[in-house]
């Protein structure tokens, strides 16, 4: 199985501007498989789905405006990120074990970033607002490395 450092060593970037609407994840979902298909990265498809669809998710489930989904890769590294025109901080995940302990099965939301920083090698968050960069509000990161 290629390495992602092994298949191209450019860098490029994509970013998806959405509408406030719940079938927008599914578009950025798709819109991701593609992107990552035609640079010979399918093998990390359903991971990297799973943690934008996490990210991409909450951009729209918890603001009121516009969201974009962003796909970057340089050297070794994929980063998928969520912009949404909140500046507000992202509630922090619950500890593992607290998951672990007491799964809610059921639940149909409050696991997102749970996930994200199980899966993803680095995730965090950074506020916008500042600067040359017109818009306002955070964005929400996750990386994979080559596996």
């Amino acid at each position: 199985m290629p390495k992602i450092d092994d298949v191209y060593d450019e860098s490029w970037e994509y970013t998806l501007h959405i509408p406030h609407d719940p079938i927008a994840v599914t578009v950025c979902r798709q819109t991701l498989r593609l992107v990552l298909a035609a640079h010979g990265l399918a093998h990390l498809t359903e991971l990297a789905e799973l943690l934008a669809t996490e990210l991409i998710g909450n951009a729209v489930r918890h603001t009121k405006g516009p969201a974009a989904l962003s796909v970057h890769r340089s050297g070794g590294t994929l980063r998928i990120c969520a912009w949404d025109a909140d500046p507000t901080p992202p509630a922090p995940p619950p500890p593992a074990l607290a998951l672990a302990l007491a799964p809610d099965v059921d639940a149909e939301q409050g696991r997102g970033l749970a996930l994200v920083r199980t899966w993803a090698d680095g995730w965090g968050w950074h506020p916008l607002a500042s600067g040359r960069d017109t818009r306002k509000g955070k964005y929400v990161w996750c990386e994979l490395g080559a596996a």
